[in-house]
């Protein structure tokens, strides 16, 4: 009961402060550029895990605490050293396949991003046949030492990895 309350209540202040920095002057056009490319970088990142390699990952990710991770399995991760190790668990899979981001729309702040997409491609199952990815997703990252980083990453859960949330990810 105590996890529902705070992303209630999560999400209800980010809700209430995105006009706030959302409306913020862009600092250059560079900055939009550099949202976009941390992006990509994300999912060039993510492809890498799928074949076994966790190490771009912790690249484009801040390591900080306040960090989520709300993928495809369900349930919600909070702070770098719990996302870690989800990344990790997950390129030992190899699922395979490749994932990539349409239909990208950037909300540019000058310390706060969001880019909200769908997220397409396939991994592969078991027995090695493709399984169609299509769910939508929202990165949201942050300035840190003049770098956009990822701070939040939030997708629709997919019906063949859903798993329960286990009592680490519900802290």
């Amino acid at each position: 009961m105590h996890t529902s309350k705070w992303i209630l209540s999560a999400a209800l202040l980010l809700t209430l402060s995105l006009p706030c920095w959302a409306a913020r002057p862009i600092e250059s056009a560079a900055d939009e550029q550099d949202v976009k490319e941390a992006n990509h970088q994300f999912y060039s990142s993510l492809n890498a895990m799928f074949t076994g390699d966790a190490t771009p990952m912790s690249q484009v990710w801040s390591h900080a605490d306040d960090v989520t991770y709300m993928g495809p399995t369900g349930g919600i991760l909070v702070g770098w050293e719990q996302i870690g190790e989800v990344w990790e668990s997950q390129a030992a899979l190899k699922l395979g396949g490749e994932v990539l981001p349409e239909e990208t729309h950037v909300i540019l702040g000058s310390e706060l991003s969001i880019v909200q997409c769908r997220e397409v491609g396939h991994n592969l199952d078991a027995q090695g046949k493709p399984l169609q990815v299509s769910i939508r997703a929202t990165n949201i990252f942050r300035k840190e030492a003049g770098e956009w980083k990822m701070i939040g990453h939030h997708t629709d859960v997919l019906p063949f990895l859903n798993q329960e949330p286990s009592a680490a990810s519900t802290k």
